[in-house]
């Protein structure tokens, strides 16, 4: 079934991993969707050093562990099943007793698909959201792990960690890298400046980061100035105000597909 409030509108999606996801609620509601994945996702190649970290987690290595994204916590799993499965049990067992500290929901739904529940969740899905939860918390000397938003080493965080004490490790259990290539994102792009694509919706912020880094600066500025730019969330948005540029539509809670959508489909009308 059609809705149709985005019959005629021609809408950029640099997402990859639920791309075709994002793809069927757009076509659902009329609009012609071009398709340009951005940036792709990988398991770490230091598959030894995540194992070690879920070994120890499972030993009962730590006391708190700040989840920063879903993926991380089921790449980890992953890791896992790949290399020793029989982990796998105890891993999750050490998981529910120690305490959990969400950035979002996204880490939250991960959780949430082993049985378990955040034990503090973040005011808002930011790195911000997760200083000023723990901000109360008495922290020193306690065993902190931060499983990492692909290979950053958010040193915000970090830096938060030490004043307050912290023992902290960290784990990258995952790695980002280019998906489209350079010739099909650059035609994006130069139909996205003859104004011939209505808007484009960023996901991750890793997306503008790649455009911004890799694509002639004017042709890139050109292009998300004639085109309405909508965030999933504040992570994104954020990123893409940094460089420069206008968001024009971003749901004011739950950051998934369906409230961007939606948010996109009212700024449209």
């Amino acid at each position: 079934m059609i809705d149709g409030n985005l019959k005629g509108r021609r809408i950029a999606v640099p997402e990859m991993r639920e791309l075709e996801v994002l793809t069927a609620l757009l076509e659902r509601r009329g609009a012609e969707v071009l398709k340009c994945p951005l940036v792709s996702i990988h398991d770490s190649p230091h598959s030894e050093q995540v194992l070690a970290f879920a070994t120890r987690l499972s030993a009962g290595g730590f006391d708190d562990f700040v989840l920063l994204t879903g993926e991380g916590l089921r790449r980890i799993l992953g890791c896992i099943d790949r290399h020793e499965p029989a982990l796998r049990s105890r891993f999750v067992e050490a998981l529910a007793r120690l305490r959990t500290i969400t950035r979002g929901p996204k880490p939250a739904r991960a959780l949430r698909e082993l049985g378990l529940r955040p034990g503090l969740e973040a005011s808002q899905p930011t790195t911000a959201g997760v200083i000023e939860s723990l901000s109360a918390e008495d922290l020193e000397h306690r065993r902190v792990a931060v499983q990492l938003y692909g290979e950053d080493p958010n040193a915000t965080l970090m830096s938060f960690l030490e004043t307050k004490h912290a023992d902290v490790t960290t784990v990258a259990p995952y790695v980002y890298g280019n998906a489209a290539d350079g010739a099909t994102v650059k035609m994006l792009l130069e139909r996205m400046a003859a104004g011939e694509v209505d808007a484009i919706a960023f996901t991750s912020k890793l997306q503008i980061e790649r455009l911004v880094s890799q694509h002639p600066g004017p042709l890139v500025r050109l292009a998300l100035s004639r085109t309405m730019i909508a965030a999933v969330g504040p992570v994104v948005a954020d990123a893409i105000r940094a460089h420069g540029f206008d968001v024009a539509s971003s749901p004011d809670h739950s950051w998934f597909m369906k409230p961007l959508v939606a948010a996109l489909s009212e700024a449209l009308k």
